[in-house]
């Protein structure tokens, strides 16, 4: 269950992060994301292996149980501090992109950059950088003539809004860096979150088996039972 909920975790940052990978040039950032899902990987095998060791009353499986559970946990704890460090860089990362992703906008027919813009405005409920007025600096609008920004700025609401900056009631009012920062960051905080919450769990499951073989090394009749024999 713990490998299936930190897999799904993994995969929600991939899955949000392509939303909004114009406005973040560093894919390095994804590199909690990938690690935080092949920690859940392995913790799946290692749930076996922990089960089978327990069952079997194995001292070597349940010795090797508790290692690879100390390296886990080794890796959730960088996991962390990855977080951390990459979450900090997220407010330079988007100001150093965004204003080359809109000055890149095609309204008249969208590519990538361009879907993702309408996209954000749309989701976060935002309009330009820091506020509407931005667009005005776009090479977009001052080719396009017409005084209006993106259909996309319009207030989900409205049905006969137009875009027109003579009535920017109708627009957004908050500019979209900000919230980008804010939601790339909600995502690194779900990767350490969820890192911190199994790093606890794996904690208490290294504890247990250790528990087992204190135990069994130290009771004689704790042991295995031999085929053909009987309890020692």
């Amino acid at each position: 269950a713990a490998a299936g909920i930190l897999c799904y975790v993994g995969a929600y940052v991939f899955i949000t992060y392509d939303d909004y990978d114009h406005f973040f040039e560093d894919v390095y950032t994804l590199i909690p994301a990938v690690i935080i899902i092949a920690v859940g990987t392995l913790l799946f095998i290692i749930g076996l292996i922990g089960c089978c060791a327990t069952i079997r009353e194995s001292r070597c499986g349940l010795a090797t149980f508790v290692i690879i559970l100390l390296l886990v946990f080794v890796t959730e704890v960088v996991v962390v501090v990855l977080g951390y460090i990459y979450r900090a860089k997220v407010e330079d990362e988007v100001d150093h992109s965004i204003r080359k992703v809109y000055n890149g906008y095609n309204g008249t027919n969208p590519d990538a950059a361009s879907r993702a813009i309408d996209y954000v405005q749309r989701q976060l409920r935002c309009c330009g950088i820091h506020n509407y007025s931005d667009w005005e600096n776009t090479i977009w609008f001052k080719q396009t003539k017409n005084n209006s920004v993106p259909l996309s700025c319009c207030k989900a609401a409205l049905s006969n809004c137009t875009g027109s900056l003579t009535r920017p009631m109708d627009l957004y009012s908050e500019g979209c860096e900000a919230l980008v920062v804010k939601k790339l960051q909600e995502i690194m905080m779900y990767v350490i979150w969820a890192a911190l919450a199994f790093a606890a769990i794996q904690l208490l499951g290294m504890l247990c088996a250790c528990i087992v073989l204190c135990r069994r090394s130290r009771d004689p009749a704790y042991e295995l039972l031999i085929t053909g024999g009987t309890y020692a």
